[in-house]
C-alpha cells in the first residue's frame, strides 16, 4: 500500500497492447472508498482511476509521472471550490502549500544536519504550526494518522483562524527581510485561503504529502511541473499573462547577455521569477560549481521586485523550487523608489526584465523621474538604467512602439538611453509573441557607460504564425542567438550606425534595408481551425460556470 490510502498498481497487457497504471484513491478517515468516477475493479469503488500507458507490469510510477498526477488532481479538488474560478487561483492556493511543505522537507534536513555534528536545531515554526503536526500527523510506523489528522471544518478552522494569523506574525519578528522568516510573513499577509471546505483542503494536503523536496531531482521535477503551472495561467487571459514571459525568449536573453557567477542578477518587475531562475539555470550549467560558487548563488547574486501579491507568492516558490532556499525578492513597487535615492550600493551587474506596459502610473509615483510619463514601462527603463552599473548589461522587453512615438517622453528616452548606455542591439519580436497581449513587443541590449555607437537589428521570423497552440520555441531562437554573437548581416539582420539617426526625434524603428517583413496570409483551414479550438474553449468555460450554478 502507499501513502495515505493510495494504492500503485500495474496492470496489463491492455487489449491494445500497452500497460496500463492504474491509481486508486481512497477517502481519507473512511471506512469504504469514495466514488467519484464510473469505473470499478472487481468490485472496489475507486474515488479516481488514471491510465498510464507504456508502464510494464508490476512496475511502478516514476517520479515525474505521480508529481504531475498530483498537480491535476489538485486542480480537480480545487475546481469543487466556488471561490478558485481561474488558473490564478489554482496557482495560488497550491503554491502557500507546496511551501509549507518544502519549508517542512527543508526543517527536517536542517534538524537532521544538526544532529549529525551533534548540535540542537531550533525550528522557525513552533509545533502545533509545523505540516508534520496539523497536516500530515505520522504514528509510530511512520504512516499518516488519519484518526490524528484534521478535517472538514476544524481544519479550515485552524487555517484561517491559526495557523495564517501565526504565520503572519514573522514579517514583525524576523530580524533581517531577507531571511526564510520575513519571507514567511510577507508571503501569508499578501494571500488568504480560499479553499473553503476542509474536507477539499484535506484531500489537497493528502496530495503535496506525497511530494518530496528533499532531493534535487525532485526538486527539479517540481520546478518543471510548477512552471507548466505559470504557464497555463499566463495564457488564461489578461491578468495571467501579466506573470509570464514565455521561456525561451528569457533562455535567448539570458545567453546573450552572458550572465557570469559573482555578478548580481537583477529584476525590478519579477512576476512569476522567470528571468531569475533561468538565470540561475543557465549559471548552474557552466562547469563545476566550488562550494563557494553555490553559496555565492544561493544569496548574493540573485535580486528582484515585485509590486502584486500573487506575483510575489509564485516567484518566491518558483526560486525555492529551482533551488534558491531564501530569494531575495521584495513585496514592494519598485516605482515608487525616487531614481536620486539610487546609489551605488544598489546598482546591479546584469539586468533582465520584461517591465508592464500598457499601465497608468499616478503622479505622485511619477514625480520619482525626470523623464515624466504615466507609460509604466517608459518609468521602468529608466529606474534599470539608473540601477545598472557602469559595464553592466541588459535585456529588456518593451513594445515596439517605443522605437518610433513622437511624444516628448519618448524622444527624451530614446536619447537617454542611446547618449547613455551602448544599445547593441533589438530583436524585433513577431505578434503572437505573448499571448493575449496583442501587442508587438522589441528586446533592447544594452551596456551602461558608454554612448551607443550601432546598433545591430534581427527581425525574427519563425516562419508561421505564433499562438496558443502554436507558442514561440528554443529553435526558433537559436540563429539570432548565434549571429548576435558577431552582429552578422543576413538576410533578417542588419546594421544601423548611430550617426544616421535623426537627433531631433531619435526614431529607432526596425526598418529592414532587405525587403522588410513578409505578410503570411494564413490557409481557410487554418482560419476554420482555429475557430473551431475557440469554439471548444468557450464550450469549456461554459460548462464550468453552469458547474457552479
Amino acid at each position: 500500500m502507499g501513502k495515505a490510502g493510495r494504492l500503485h498498481y500495474a496492470f496489463g497487457p491492455t487489449p491494445s497492447g500497452l500497460a496500463s497504471c492504474v491509481v486508486l484513491r481512497f477517502s481519507p478517515r473512511r471506512g469504504t472508498p469514495k466514488r467519484a468516477g464510473r469505473i470499478s475493479a472487481q468490485g472496489v469503488q475507486p474515488q479516481r482511476i488514471e491510465l498510464y500507458p507504456e508502464l510494464s507490469p508490476g512496475k511502478r510510477l516514476g517520479d515525474s509521472d505521480l508529481f504531475e498526477q498530483a498537480f491535476k488532481n489538485i486542480d480537480d479538488v480545487l475546481w469543487k471550490e466556488a471561490g478558485c474560478t481561474t488558473e490564478l487561483d489554482y496557482t495560488e492556493q497550491t503554491s502557500w502549500l507546496l511551501f509549507l511543505k518544502y519549508l517542512d522537507d527543508l526543517e527536517r534536513d536542517r534538524a537532521d544536519e544538526a544532529a549529525l555534528v551533534g548540535k540542537k536545531y531550533t525550528y522557525i515554526l513552533d509545533k502545533p504550526y509545523r505540516w508534520e503536526t496539523w497536516a500530515a500527523p505520522r504514528g509510530t510506523d511512520g504512516k499518516l494518522n488519519n484518526n490524528a489528522a484534521m478535517t472538514g471544518d476544524d481544519l479550515r478552522d485552524f487555517v484561517n483562524h491559526k495557523l495564517f494569523p501565526y504565520l503572519q506574525g514573522f514579517q514583525q519578528r524576523a530580524s533581517d527581510s531577507n531571511t526564510i522568516e520575513y519571507k514567511i510573513g510577507e508571503i501569508f499577509g499578501e494571500i488568504k485561503n480560499k479553499i473553503s471546505s476542509g474536507y477539499n483542503l484535506r484531500e489537497i494536503i493528502d496530495y503535496i504529502d506525497e511530494l518530496r523536496f528533499r532531493a534535487q531531482a525532485d526538486k527539479h521535477e517540481l520546478s518543471a511541473l510548477y512552471e507548466e503551472k505559470i504557464k497555463r495561467m499566463g495564457n488564461a487571459g489578461r491578468n495571467g499573462g501579466e506573470y509570464y514571459t514565455p521561456r525561451p525568449l528569457i533562455r535567448a536573453m539570458v545567453q546573450v547577455v552572458n550572465p557570469e557567477i559573482g555578478k548580481t542578477i537583477y529584476d525590478g518587475a519579477c512576476g512569476s521569477a522567470g528571468f531569475l531562475c533561468e538565470s540561475y539555470d543557465y549559471l548552474k550549467s557552466k562547469g563545476k560549481l566550488t562550494t563557494k560558487d553555490f553559496q555565492t548563488l544561493q544569496a548574493q547574486t540573485f535580486y528582484g521586485k515585485e509590486k502584486k501579491s500573487l506575483a510575489y507568492v509564485i516567484a518566491i516558490m518558483n526560486m525555492i523550487l529551482h533551488g534558491i532556499e531564501a530569494p531575495n525578492i521584495l513585496h514592494t513597487n519598485t516605482l515608487s523608489e525616487n531614481l536620486a535615492d539610487i546609489q551605488e550600493r544598489d546598482r546591479h551587474d546584469v539586468i533582465l526584465a520584461n517591465p508592464p506596459f500598457g499601465g497608468k502610473e499616478r503622479k505622485e509615483v511619477q514625480q520619482n523621474f525626470p523623464i515624466r510619463t504615466g507609460e509604466t514601462a517608459y518609468l521602468f527603463l529608466q529606474h534599470f538604467i539608473r540601477s545598472l552599473m557602469a559595464g553592466g548589461r541588459a535585456g529588456l522587453v518593451i513594445k515596439n512602439t517605443f522605437l518610433s512615438n513622437t511624444d516628448n517622453a519618448s524622444i527624451r528616452l530614446r536619447k537617454l538611453l542611446l547618449e547613455s548606455c551602448n544599445l547593441q542591439t533589438v530583436l524585433d519580436l513577431p505578434s503572437g509573441t505573448f499571448q493575449g497581449a496583442g501587442v508587438k513587443t522589441v528586446v533592447l541590449f544594452f551596456e551602461k557607460g558608454a554612448k551607443t555607437q550601432k546598433i545591430w537589428y534581427y527581425q525574427l521570423d519563425p516562419g508561421r504564425n505564433l499562438g496558443k497552440t502554436n507558442p514561440l520555441n528554443d529553435d526558433d531562437l537559436v540563429e539570432f542567438v548565434t549571429l548576435q554573437n558577431t552582429f552578422a548581416d543576413s538576410p533578417k539582420s542588419w546594421s544601423v550606425d548611430a550617426k544616421s539617426i535623426d537627433p531631433e526625434t531619435f526614431d529607432l524603428s526596425v526598418k529592414n534595408p532587405n525587403g522588410g517583413e513578409e505578410i503570411t496570409y494564413r490557409s481557410p483551414k487554418e482560419i476554420m481551425d482555429e475557430i473551431a479550438e475557440l469554439d471548444a474553449e468557450s464550450a469549456e468555460v461554459l460548462l464550468n460556470i453552469r458547474g457552479l450554478l
